[in-house]
């Protein structure tokens, strides 16, 4: 059974950088398709950015040209390099599997001088 296991949370001023890691077990990571997602309090979890097996990428409107998806294949590990954070970044970020219910167990990002 995948696990997802992320890292890398934490606090940050506005306009610093941060970068999230997602660890997946087993085989199958270099032909899965990853995403990122977010969840603010009171509000619904919001897709960030995904990252397909030939990493082509997609992103959510409010970070493009500030996140910045890859994935290492050899590691089993996707990533999620956020810089020129606003305080509005600030939730608990999750990986997922994209077509799957195979979540991460979240970590908090939080944006605030």
């Amino acid at each position: 059974q995948v696990q997802l296991v992320e890292s890398g949370g934490g606090l940050v001023q506005p306009g610093g950088s941060l970068r999230l890691s997602c660890a997946a077990s087993g085989s199958l990571f270099r032909i899965i398709t990853m995403a990122w997602y977010r969840q603010a309090p009171g509000k619904q979890r919001e897709l960030v950015a995904s990252i397909t097996r030939d990493s082509d990428t997609n992103y959510a409107d409010s970070v493009k040209g500030r996140f910045t998806i890859s994935r290492d294949n050899a590691k089993n590990t996707v990533y999620l390099q956020m810089n020129s954070l606003k305080a509005e970044d600030t939730a608990v970020y999750y990986c997922n599997i994209v077509g799957t219910t195979r979540w991460g167990q979240g970590i908090q990002v939080t944006v605030s001088s």
